[in-house]
């Protein structure tokens, strides 16, 4: 937006400096033709003012409308030519001003006007000077060949510059189509960077919430039936939001990824996630090897997220199951999500999406690789391996994509 303001800004001032220069030529035309006019045609002194005027400011028309200013300049030079006598020792039928009015106005109607109309210009304007400036025993056919050539190559010469103002305008078009499409790309990243931290967040406490309503009745002694029907609707409200969340996150989503340029979790947040499922009534049990402090931010962040996302899919998918999360911080970081085989059925908390692939993207953004499978008990295991002595920045992690 500021560039195309720019953009108005100066073109206008380029209009108005033009138009300055051509009021600016067409007085200096005038101040030259109103006193010599007398010196080239016998004219009485009160309509030489005019006659000078139709010599000069038709060259004010040269933007606005050049056809009608070259129209006014010939069909006056033609009415000069022919109706007013010029004084016995001028050879000029009209004025020196006069033919470069034409000269400018043609140039003007080669820049400005269609192919037609400029055709008629070049043809009558030939056929103009060609005729009259021969008048006093000049060659004649010389004259009108001669003068065809001349105004030929000032026609050539305003498709040139007509040619060149085009390439220009496009240019410039296509910047302004350019930039309005990175406008539109940036709205696009920004959803996809909302998309992503709506999941990361909202999904993940949401899965907690469906899975203490779900375990509470077994967690908690004497439960009433009131109690148990009530929790039961609260984990039905609570599929029913999450749904509706990862519904709104479906159309959010895009293929393209923007950095992101707020704080992130880093590897030092990572055992707060245990506590967090562990308050949530989840069954898990951890173990931390090695200093987390020691992480650089970027493994840290997907170490985060890919530990989110697997404790997640583990509650969602293996409800009551307990979970072991072994964690080793080395040259490489190791993580080991694993969930046991669960005795009930999960209900389904979500329709369906991308975890696994989000957390291999991850992953990779990183250096790293990921696997995930079932376990011949029936469980299912996350294995997660991170180096450590990758180059990589926040913004790679991000781009590398996020879970569901």
């Amino acid at each position: 937006m500021k560039q195309q303001i720019r953009a108005q800004r100066k073109r206008m001032n380029g209009r108005m400096w033009f138009d300055a220069t051509t009021v600016l030529v067409a007085l200096i035309f005038f101040t030259v033709a109103w006193p010599t006019l007398h010196v080239t045609h016998a004219v009485p002194i009160a309509v030489q003012p005019f006659l000078a005027a139709l010599a000069a400011f038709p060259v004010l028309l040269v933007r606005v409308n050049p056809a009608l200013g070259w129209a006014i300049s010939a069909g006056s030079g033609m009415l000069i030519s022919l109706a007013i006598p010029h004084q016995p020792n001028n050879d000029m039928p009209m004025q020196v001003v006069h033919i470069l009015s034409l000269f400018v106005l043609l140039l003007a109607v080669a820049v400005r006007a269609t192919v037609p109309i400029i055709g008629v210009a070049w043809i009558a304007t030939s056929l103009l000077l060609g005729t009259t400036m021969s008048n006093e025993g000049g060659d004649l056919a010389s004259s009108v060949w001669g003068w065809p050539i001349a105004l030929g190559a000032v026609v050539l010469f305003g498709l040139l510059v007509r040619w060149l103002l085009q390439s220009r305008r496009q240019l410039v078009q296509q910047e302004e189509e350019t930039e309005v499409e990175r406008a539109r790309r940036a709205i696009l990243e920004e959803k996809a960077r909302i998309a992503r931290d709506l999941h990361d967040v909202v999904a993940h406490h949401m899965s907690l919430v469906v899975v203490q309503a779900q375990t509470a009745p077994y967690r908690v002694e004497g439960v009433t039936p009131a109690a148990r029907a009530e929790f039961e609707s609260i984990g039905a409200t609570a599929r029913e939001a999450l749904n509706e969340i990862r519904g709104m996150l479906g159309v959010l989503r895009s293929d393209g990824q923007a950095p992101e340029h707020t704080p992130q979790p880093k590897a030092v947040d990572v055992p707060g996630l245990f506590e967090g499922a562990l308050r949530a009534g989840v069954r898990i049990a951890w173990t931390i090897d090695g200093q987390l402090e020691t992480v650089p931010d970027g493994a840290g962040l997907a170490l985060y997220r890919i530990t989110q996302e697997s404790l997640s899919n583990a509650s969602r998918h293996a409800p009551e199951a307990p979970i072991q999360v072994h964690l080793r911080v080395g040259p490489i970081v190791e993580l080991i999500v694993r969930n046991g085989a669960t005795a009930t059925v999960a209900r389904p908390v979500g329709n369906g999406g991308h975890g696994i692939a989000g957390m291999q993207a991850r992953a990779v953004a990183v250096g790293g690789e990921l696997t995930a499978g079932p376990l011949e008990d029936g469980g299912f295991e996350v294995h997660a391996r991170i180096p450590l002595n990758m180059s990589v920045t926040l913004d790679s992690v991000l781009l590398g994509g996020a879970g569901n």
